[in-house]
């Protein structure tokens, strides 16, 4: 009798055991919260991604959007652990600028793709426009303060199927120093550059004038800071008649429209994960290991791709990453930016066109993957078989250059081709009314949202881009850590602890009530 209890109690001490492990967490890695600051352009996917990874792996990962500049200074002043970007740091600063010297050593790492949009808002008839279409030349001279009004005759040619309205047009430009102004003053510069450069003059800038983070002030131009700044005036009822350079992503999450902009092709296009995706394939990377800027990208091929598909005004974001412990950073830390980078390159790419962005092809996941492993502390988030990377943009056995979503991506209406016709289709990121106006021989009336559509992505999963209303199905979530909450390994813990006062209790009860009946018998 006394063996029938040895194995009752030895079955309830291993039920606890199986228990208490179940009540432990799933994996015993621990991380140090890692910190940094920058890009506001490709903040919404890093705020989904941060989120993601503290609910799933708890992985803490601050982040601060104070624009490019800001961030790339505090990368400098080692206030941070990684930074990021959408140009490397600025030697010869255009602007006259302090030079960007960092004392620690660092690498580029690509984290996103995804398109510089114009988002406005315009009324006509007191219906909201959203199948606007501007080719560069009209874009640049908006921004540049030469077409002033709506009605202008420039804007009226592209838009054959729209009676525009006298409105004067606001420019918003950032006010702070932005990798999304260093990406659209790039453009300017290399496609339209005697506009460009005129207006370097008015300014006061010297000429020829490139790049730059600081837009200049002008008059009628109204400046805010941050990405959310100027989407966030647009949007207003006392944004109307204004256009703002933002990312794509930012018009997707307030359900505004963006402009479709005039490609090399004469094809009306806007920036959707696909078109971005198209156009990237014509980016040209530095690939020489020695440079300063190894990894950076090179984009006058995608200035002038030749597909109609392609959206002119496409790039990808940066992550500033040490390569020495230096200042604040270790090897602790570099184990946790080695994760999060990982992610990000991999599982996380499968929410960037919901978020507004597009994912990054094969080539630039390898080269990412070469600087996780400069990242000290870092080398198990290196090694990474590339056909588990579960990316949406390439499956098992592709070639670097290959990308499926640009392999799937639909051609243009024929409709958006230039000349006397104007698709009434409206932009994929509008919700919500539509517009007409008057007259024009190719219709009006908008307000549709386009079709968003799902594309398959690798190892099983799903690629899901924006929902057919135009709203993304993910949102761009603030980081904000979940509260703990009783689940499941509360209850387990509680039964564990219930077993273990029974193991204590019941074999001297059974033993006795055992010891009575035979003493009856």
């Amino acid at each position: 009798m006394k063996n029938l209890i040895t194995k009752i109690s030895s079955i309830v001490v291993l039920m606890g055991v199986m228990l208490g492990l179940a009540s432990s967490p799933a994996s015993a890695e621990t991380y140090f919260p890692i910190t940094g600051s920058g890009s506001t352009w490709s903040q919404n996917a890093l705020d989904q991604w941060r989120r993601n990874v503290y609910s799933n792996y708890g992985i803490t990962v601050n982040y601060t959007g104070v624009g490019s500049s800001a961030g790339r200074r505090d990368f400098i002043a080692k206030t941070v652990d990684y930074a990021v970007s959408e140009i490397p740091f600025q030697s010869h600063p255009e602007d006259g600028s302090q030079p960007e010297v960092p004392t620690t050593k660092f690498a580029y790492m690509p984290i996103v793709a995804g398109g510089t949009s114009f988002m406005y808002n315009l009324q006509i008839g007191g219906k909201r426009v959203t199948n606007l279409r501007l080719n560069g030349e009209t874009i640049t001279k908006i921004f540049t303060g030469v077409i002033t009004n709506w009605n202008d005759p420039a804007i009226a040619k592209d838009n054959p199927g729209l009676t525009m309205p006298n409105k004067v047009i606001t420019p918003v430009v950032r006010s702070d120093g932005s990798g999304t102004t260093a990406q659209f003053t790039l453009w300017m510069s290399k496609q339209h550059s005697s506009l460009w450069n005129d207006f370097c003059k008015k300014v006061g800038r010297a000429t020829p004038c490139g790049l730059t983070s600081q837009y200049p002030n002008y008059s009628g131009f109204k400046s805010q800071s941050g990405s959310n700044g100027v989407a966030g005036y647009v949007s207003q009822d006392y944004g109307q008649g204004a256009i703002t350079y933002v990312e794509y992503s930012y018009a997707l999450k307030l359900g505004f429209p963006v402009v479709k902009v005039l490609n090399h092709s004469g094809y009306y296009v806007e920036p959707t994960y696909q078109s971005v995706a198209v156009a990237l394939l014509q980016a040209k990377i530095n690939e020489n290991a020695k440079s300063a800027d190894y990894l950076t990208q090179i984009l006058d091929g995608v200035y002038n791709a030749a597909d109609p598909r392609a959206y002119p005004i496409s790039s990808y974001s940066y992550m500033i990453v040490p390569t020495e412990v230096a200042g604040t950073f270790s090897l602790q830390k570099g184990k946790t930016l080695g994760a999060f980078a990982h992610y990000m390159l991999c599982e996380g790419q499968q929410q960037a066109g919901a978020l507004g962005y597009s994912p990054l092809p094969l080539n630039l996941v390898q080269a990412g993957f070469k600087q996780i492993a400069r990242i000290p502390g870092a080398s198990d988030a290196a090694n990474v078989d590339i056909s588990k990377c579960n990316n949406p943009t390439f499956k098992p056995g592709d070639a670097p250059g290959h990308n499926l979503l640009a392999n799937t991506a639909p051609q243009p209406q024929a409709c958006d081709k230039e000349g006397t016709t104007q698709c009434a289709t409206g932009s994929s990121t509008a919700t919500g009314g539509g517009t007409g106006g008057t007259g024009g021989t190719g219709g009006t009336d908008s307000g549709t949202g386009g079709t968003g559509g799902t594309d398959s992505g690798t190892g099983g999963s799903t690629y899901v881009g924006p929902t057919g209303n135009g709203k993304a199905n993910l949102e761009a979530y603030a980081y904000d850590p979940p509260q703990p909450i009783w689940g499941l390994s509360q209850t387990f813990m509680v039964i564990a602890g219930l077993l273990a006062i029974i193991l204590v209790i019941a074999p001297p009860f059974v033993l006795r009530r055992l010891e009575k009946r035979k003493t009856g018998e």
